[in-house]
């Protein structure tokens, strides 16, 4: 009784952040997605316990690494995509359609943010999507269906039909440059919220984890929600070891939207 009643505590308390605040920034991790039944990266069952990442400077320097890395993408090995959205990402959402939030800083791949609802302007993702891919050249665009047959088929990997060059999906891979356009909005946003809200995220990744950092440092409130304890905690203004849904409920129900 003692711990629903501080939980319960706890959840209003950031609904008063929540109705509080003029500007949030949600950044999430794949904590909000796994209640969409993908799983997390590093804990026992995630998705590096079960298969080692290929190196970015792998992909570019040796064939089988690149047939791999497509085996892995048309088999679905990781379990990023063809998932539905869940009661967090419809929450996040609502925040962005009320416009309490002006966007989410996300370290997920998956596309579920741009899915729930939220615009894909006002999704920054700093660790790129896994629903398509892109030549590593000249930036085209490219669906993940164009080279299945192929690649399936014929064993084709997958190159720029524009310029040749290697086509890879448009996540970030150990090894790779992160993105400059989308870490230099992600700042800009940071430094510019009241409320820094974190939805499950381990925050032991950099350089993503500074976000929070940076939000508090410019003068935000910093509110963490994540089943464990995070580096970053004894920074926060609020932490709830909680599930993201029943956290965000009480907060997203007071908007009337």
């Amino acid at each position: 009784m003692r711990y629903l009643t501080r939980m319960n505590f706890l959840r209003d308390e950031l609904a008063r952040f929540v109705a509080e605040a003029r500007r949030i920034v949600v950044f999430t991790g794949a904590g909000i997605s796994t209640d969409s039944g993908i799983p997390d990266f590093r804990s026992p069952g995630g998705v590096w316990s079960k298969m080692q990442p290929i190196m970015f400077q792998d992909f570019l320097a040796d064939e089988d690494a690149r047939r791999e890395a497509w085996r892995r993408v048309y088999a679905g090995a990781a379990g990023w995509t063809g998932k539905a959205p869940n009661e967090g990402h419809f929450a996040v959402a609502r925040l962005i359609a009320a416009g309490r939030a002006s966007s989410v800083i996300t370290q997920n791949v998956d596309n579920l943010h741009q899915e729930s609802g939220v615009p894909a302007e006002q999704v920054i993702e700093l660790h790129g999507n896994a629903s398509y891919a892109g030549c590593l050249d000249c930036g085209r665009r490219y669906e993940l269906d164009e080279f299945r047959a192929a690649y399936l088929d014929h064993g084709v990997i997958p190159s720029c039909r524009v310029c040749g060059g290697w086509v890879k999906t448009a996540t970030i891979s150990f090894g790779q440059p992160m993105p400059e356009l989308p870490m230099l909005r992600a700042d800009e946003e940071t430094r510019a919220c009241d409320l820094f809200l974190v939805l499950g995220s381990s925050l032991v990744v950099t350089p993503a984890a500074n976000f929070p950092i940076i939000a508090k440092r410019a003068g935000a409130r910093l509110a963490i929600v994540n089943r464990e304890d995070t580096p970053l905690d004894r920074l926060a203004d609020l932490v709830l070891h909680d599930e993201i849904a029943p956290a965000l409920r009480v907060a997203v129900a007071a908007l009337g939207t």
